[in-house]
């Protein structure tokens, strides 16, 4: 009896994992099937004070350094995305509004990474921002997981988004000893 039992019980068990396996969604191995690479492929370096700067055909922004004052160069870097090997279309959008400066905060509308900066006179000059949508295969590109840096000096900073991420928002607060904060978001797709 208990070789019985022992069986019944190893068909139950088999039974429900086969049936388990038929109902459960699939795994996340479909998502992971998917790769996304950002890859850097071109900086511009412009005065601070007359900066007038759009990234590339189909690229974004993902890096921004700065040394000096508002007669000092701005130096910009910008990333192709490709999603098993094609590159993401990069469609861009209009000038945002002016930002004054010694205090703005700009985040690009959802889905949207930065791809262009406009900045004239000092701090007390004003700052504009252009965003773009990304698709992949008519698909949109999301952008997730958004998370601010820390305060840096903009006088003295260079900052590179990690792997993965693109660049959506900038803050910065006083002259060029205030500080500057970068928004940044982590590519993905739904596959």
């Amino acid at each position: 009896m208990r070789t019985y039992s022992k069986a019944v019980h190893a068909a139950v068990v088999a039974a429900s994992a086969a049936a388990l396996a038929v109902v459960s969604p699939a795994p996340a191995a479909s998502a992971a099937a998917v790769t996304i690479r950002v890859v850097p492929a071109y900086s511009e370096t412009q005065e601070e004070s007359s900066s007038w700067f759009v990234c590339p055909t189909n690229q974004v922004l993902t890096g921004r350094s700065h040394r000096g004052d508002e007669n000092a160069d701005t130096t910009y870097t910008c990333s192709w995305i490709f999603i098993n090997d094609e590159q993401v279309q990069v469609s861009i959008g209009d000038w945002s509004l002016e930002y004054r400066e010694n205090n703005s905060n700009y985040s690009s509308p959802p889905n949207q990474a930065l791809v262009g900066r406009r900045h004239i006179l000092d701090e007390n000059g004003w700052t504009r921002y252009r965003s773009a949508s990304l698709a992949w295969r008519g698909q949109t590109v999301r952008l997730i997981d958004p998370l601010w840096t820390g305060d840096l000096k903009e006088s003295n900073h260079n900052y590179q988004t990690g792997t993965q991420r693109v660049l959506i928002g900038r803050a910065h607060s006083g002259d060029e000893n205030g500080n500057t904060r970068y928004q940044h978001a982590y590519v993905t797709i739904d596959a």
